[in-house]
């Protein structure tokens, strides 16, 4: 996992906190809740290779 990942992750993290905010406080708490939901699938479609790598990597080491 590289550096540039963990910065990414991060900056979408404060993006959408702020904006989710800005929504929840002018009564927009639908969208708010899909920005969020939206963050989330994001950043897991950038973290599950990850975590694939990690899964096969643990199956070689105990050889199952």
């Amino acid at each position: 996992m590289n550096e540039g990942l963990i910065f990414k992750i991060a900056a979408v993290g404060i993006l959408i906190a702020v904006l989710n905010q800005i929504l929840k406080h002018s009564g927009r708490d639908e969208q708010a809740f899909l920005l969020s939901l939206a963050g989330l699938v994001l950043v897991l479609t950038w973290i599950v290779p990850y975590i694939a790598t990690l899964f096969e990597t643990i199956r070689d080491l105990f050889e199952l």
